[in-house]
């Protein structure tokens, strides 16, 4: 019966998905908030826009599910909170999952729920973390029948970039979807590939697992348009961005344009005129 919720989440005509993720806040980084300082509308700016669905916090869910009427996106719960993405890094890493994290979903109204699985150069007690949060929630997610996405994410060398940048080598990030597979997602949100031609060998490895493509960092307007492009072409079934929409001077514009792609199969010449 997940099927029921994967509906709401998944566009009936596309069956593909875009979700807008807005649940920085949750990891204590200030540059995380651009766009987000007030929540309620940046939230309200996404519902104008109509995507699929958008990714929120157990503190943030309200400001979506509050509004009324049924034609609004859907509620992806994020559902652990992690010390990893500063440019320094603290003494202890760590990757902590919400209690009860599918009865608190449940209660929200969520359609589906999400966990990372990070992959950090010397760091293998977060990635055991992560493994253990995944294994803890797998069960309950059946359970309630509830949707889960595994978010695999191969991060670069905090020494040589600082902060949130993420490996695009697609040996990489096949072997990191695969253990999401395998331990259990019903949906893998991943990253990108340095050449975005090589986004296949994620699609084929995930199997009959949709993936969603991640939107990592922040991209010109062509460029996140022509690799958004690339990879629905590749096979992937959606996209989950986050700062390239809601740090965008016009995040509505930005939302809908994306949406003709991911929806429509349009080309990017075809949407820019949709960005103010």
């Amino acid at each position: 019966m997940k099927s029921y919720k994967l509906n709401r989440l998944f566009n009936g005509k596309s069956g593909n998905c875009f979700d807008v993720a807005i649940d920085h806040g949750f990891f204590n980084e200030v540059s995380f908030l651009n766009g987000i300082e007030n929540i309620k509308s940046a939230v309200d700016v996404l519902v104008a826009a109509g995507p699929d669905a958008i990714q929120l916090t157990v503190g943030q869910a309200q400001y979506l599910q509050a509004i009324p009427g049924k034609y609004k996106p859907a509620l992806v719960l994020r559902t652990d909170v992690a010390n990893v993405y500063g440019k320094e890094l603290p003494r202890r890493l760590f990757s902590r999952m919400i209690e009860n994290p599918v009865e608190q979903a449940i209660r929200l109204d969520a359609v589906c729920v999400v966990v990372n699985l990070f992959s950090i150069p010397d760091e293998p007690e977060v990635t055991d973390q992560c493994i253990q949060n995944i294994l803890k929630i797998k069960p309950l997610c059946d359970q309630y029948s509830m949707p889960l996405m595994v978010e695999p994410l191969v991060f670069r060398p905090n020494k040589e970039v600082g902060g949130y940048m993420v490996d695009g080598d697609s040996q990489k990030i096949v072997s990191l979807v695969r253990q999401g597979v395998e331990l259990g997602a019903d949906i893998i949100k991943a990253d990108p590939t340095d050449d975005v031609n090589d986004y296949h060998k994620i699609i084929e490895i995930a199997g009959n697992i949709p993936v969603l493509v991640r939107g990592g960092g922040k991209a010109s307007d062509a460029e996140i348009l022509e690799r958004t492009y690339g990879l629905m072409q590749q096979g992937a079934k959606g996209i989950v961005y986050g700062r390239n929409v809601i740090q965008h001077a016009d995040p509505a514009g930005m939302t809908k344009a994306l949406m003709a792609i991911v929806h429509e199969g349009a080309r990017p010449s075809d949407v820019l005129d949709l960005i103010k």
